[in-house]
């Protein structure tokens, strides 16, 4: 089977069209990741593995085909009566998993709740939006300035249900950083056509078919069963002795083998995440540094040094083997016409320890990197050899890997962003690169708006916010991309980030099992069809 770029399973009734039907001779689905599934709250955390996993239980107004088509969802339709106001008529006859009816009421509540702080979630809906109800079934979304590409990441904001989670006291959304879990992030109440029945964080989560889905499934599966398995030998070993049908990601050292068994496949393709290397840029003193009184990393000649020391063609020889595309901006080559205009900058560890010593720190200095271990392909190897490379022009780097739900709990902890140096990954969720240039790489700024929500370092430039609010409201493509250029253009001078590479993704899978995929980068959402 050929894999385009990645996989997934779109969960809502449309994306699920293009499943294939056959008998239903096995209809558990056994499932292993090298992450887990912290919490079933759907604002907690903005990640792709997390939605995938909630995509089985919650629903979105709008969802995406196989060809990232915008289709829709629990909104039956939508207009733009007038440039401002988009109108969404919402789907009738639907219920919750404990039987309340979707209404109008629910999408309100939502809106609110996403937007509040605790949630990961608020670039979804900017706060100066009012969310207004027309009636039980009709919501108006009313905008301050036009937004052609409102309702293009919508497919992960989850709609919650108003009444349960009034009764169960999680009106507020649940954070990343909690240490005592709410009644959110252990049950679920969706649309979706999975219930979850038993969720053990760490241990087990068993998704059972919703009997009463308001959709249709053309898929066989009547269980799916989750379970984190941290240990890359012990995942494929689970492979290939058939104790799970699938597994991911698929060690790169071991894609030969699990090929030439002969019960089980590989199936990889690039995909559009972009991972990347931040700076604390906003800090007077530097976190977790031996440098004392100032940051570094607010000198643009130490972050043009560190992107330097970097060689990223030994990562993907190395580390990858291969199975990554070295990138010159924060986002894939097939989500913006104009990325050949840009070009990587050398590998120049000579040059790097002069711009070093230029700025004042000839023998380098000390700082830690926060990094996960069960995120991304190869993540903790990627972060070992930046500091082995680093060390080459005399920083000392302390690496700080954990498993991605203390990683995301520490530098996302309460806002406040507890990282000096980290590694990270993305996918715009609205396929577009204003996402990117408004997440990750605008100022960010906690009181007044959405801006900056997954920027860690507090990269901050107000001529790049300038044009990237030009960018979300102009209409002509060929000037939005010359827009979207100036700004990249601005953020590689700035040295704002160092893009590493879109990686490949690697999925082990039975070949009893058959796949869906979409061409988009999300993680596998395991919708599938078994037989025997």
């Amino acid at each position: 089977m050929s894999v385009g770029r990645t996989l997934y399973a779109a969960t809502f009734a449309g994306a699920l069209a293009f499943l294939s039907a056959a008998p239903a001779l096995s209809q558990t689905l056994r499932y292993a990741n090298q992450g887990d599934l912290k919490s079933l709250d759907p604002y907690t955390l903005n990640e792709s593995t997390t939605h995938a996993h909630l995509g089985h239980v919650y629903q979105g107004l709008t969802a995406r085909d196989k060809d990232l088509k915008i289709i829709p969802a629990l909104a039956e339709r939508w207009e733009t009566p007038e440039p401002t106001r988009w109108r969404f008529y919402l789907r009738k006859g639907v219920k919750f998993h404990n039987g309340n009816p979707f209404t109008a009421d629910d999408v309100l509540f939502s809106a609110d709740r996403v937007r509040k702080k605790g949630s990961n979630m608020q670039t979804r809906l900017a706060a100066d939006v009012k969310v207004v109800k027309v009636d039980d079934y009709t919501v108006d979304f009313v905008l301050p300035s036009p937004n052609p590409i409102l309702h293009s990441s919508w497919d992960v904001w989850y709609i919650m249900n108003k009444k349960w989670a009034e009764e169960n006291n999680v009106v507020d959304p649940t954070p990343v950083a909690a240490t005592t879990p709410s009644y959110a992030s252990l049950h679920e109440n969706g649309t979706g056509p999975f219930i979850v029945e038993s969720h053990q964080p760490g241990v087990k989560t068993v998704f059972k078919a919703n009997p009463n889905y308001w959709g249709k499934v053309e898929g066989n599966l009547k269980e799916i069963i989750f379970t984190p398995i941290a240990s890359d030998a012990t995942r494929v070993a689970a492979l290939l002795s058939g104790e799970v049908d699938v597994i991911e990601p698929v060690p790169v050292q071991d894609i030969a083998r699990i090929d030439s068994s002969p019960n089980a496949q590989v199936l990889k393709g690039p995909e559009l995440r972009t991972i990347f290397i931040g700076f604390d840029q906003t800090r007077d003193e530097l976190l977790y540094s031996n440098i004392k009184g100032k940051n570094p990393f607010k000198d643009v000649r130490v972050r043009e040094a560190f992107y330097k020391a970097i060689d990223i063609e030994l990562i993907k020889t190395r580390v990858m083997r291969g199975l990554s595309t070295p990138s010159a901006l924060m986002i894939a080559p097939e989500l913006f016409a104009l990325s050949k205009e840009f070009t990587r900058p050398k590998f120049d560890p000579d040059g790097a320890k002069k711009l070093l010593t230029e700025a004042g720190y000839p023998d380098g200095f000390e700082v830690t990197m926060d990094c996960p271990n069960d995120r991304y392909v190869n993540d903790a190897a990627i972060c070992q050899a930046v500091v082995g490379m680093l060390a080459r022009i005399g920083v000392k780097i302390n690496l700080l890997a954990q498993p991605k739900a203390q990683y995301f709990a520490k530098v996302l902890k309460q806002g406040n962003y507890q990282t000096s140096f980290y590694l990270l990954g993305w996918t715009p969720s609205t396929m577009d690169s204003h996402n990117v240039l408004y997440d990750i790489m605008g100022c960010r700024d906690d009181a007044k708006s959405s801006r900056g929500e997954a920027n860690l370092g507090g990269y901050c430039n107000k001529d790049f916010d300038a044009i990237t609010d030009k960018v979300l409201v102009e209409p002509d493509t060929a000037k939005r991309n010359q827009l979207i250029k100036q700004a990249y253009e601005i953020g590689n001078k700035d040295w704002s980030y160092i893009p590493l590479h879109q990686q490949a993704l690697a999925w082990g899978v039975s070949k009893k099992v058959k796949l869906p995929q979409r061409a988009d980068n999300q993680v596998l959402l395991y919708w599938a069809t078994k037989q025997e």
